[in-house]
């Protein structure tokens, strides 16, 4: 297996996640059904992002892209200009809750959020989450499978708790949600995820070359560095266990 190249988001998976309501909020219909919840929390949050993505020259169901900092806790929301069709910065949402240190996710249990290059699809989506919305963000991937990490069900959710996830608080993840889910109903079939211990700089790397990890945030660097020059995600993929990135 870690001889044969693998595109990356070729293996998004199209699982339906089933994640239990409480016997509070089946009381409650409108919120128990996740369509009707995230229908509402659209509405709630459309018109000021509407007018915040206007005075950018963007705006709602046009391609997203994320970007995640653990260190900092930073959430990076980037969605693409129609005229240039380069992704333009929009907002940077703080993370409310995560565990684990900086590395990579190995195994199930191990409290740790991911480090690596994710994609959602359709299906990843999960407006019935008992963290109000969330959405998968695909790990473990073909690198993380090719090193026989475990692990499932890492997502990007409301509330401001998390164990290996990262918690956006309620009101947040509904405006992360409500441009996720238009992208991918206006035709994205899928919006990547590009989670990082820190911005990777060569100056920032200098800094932790002794540390156990140093290596492969090298590798992740080269996808970092890509974006930062092209502001196009790349391509990735995973060859003998590395990963590799091209243009789109």
């Amino acid at each position: 297996m870690l001889g044969i190249p693998i595109t990356l988001y070729s293996l998004v998976k199209s699982e339906t996640l089933s994640i239990p309501t409480t016997a509070r909020r089946l009381i409650d219909k409108n919120y128990a059904d996740g369509a009707k919840r995230a229908a509402a929390a659209a509405d709630r949050v459309t018109p000021e992002l509407t007018n915040s993505l206007r005075e950018k020259d963007l705006k709602i169901g046009s391609p997203i892209f994320i970007r995640i900092f653990k260190e900092s806790r930073e959430l990076e929301l980037w969605i693409e200009s129609s005229s240039t069709k380069r992704f333009k910065f929009f907002r940077t949402y703080t993370i409310a809750g995560m565990s684990g240190n900086l590395g990579p996710k190995l195994a199930e249990g191990d409290l740790q959020a991911p480090e690596g290059f994710y994609a959602v699809n359709k299906r990843w989506m999960n407006p019935q989450s008992s963290y109000h919305l969330a959405f998968n963000i695909g790990y473990p991937n073909a690198y993380d499978r090719a090193h026989q990490y475990t692990g499932s069900a890492i997502m990007v959710h409301g509330s401001t708790v998390s164990i290996g996830c990262f918690a956006m608080t309620n009101e947040k993840i509904e405006e992360i949600y409500t441009l996720c889910d238009a992208a991918l109903n206006n035709g994205q079939p899928f919006f990547r995820v590009h989670s990082f211990p820190f911005r990777l700089t060569d100056e920032k790397l200098a800094t932790v070359s002794n540390q156990k990890w140093h290596i492969f945030w090298k590798e992740l660097q080269a996808g970092y560095l890509h974006f930062e020059e092209h502001h196009r995600p790349p391509n990735v993929t995973v060859n003998a266990g590395r990963y590799g990135f091209a243009k789109e």
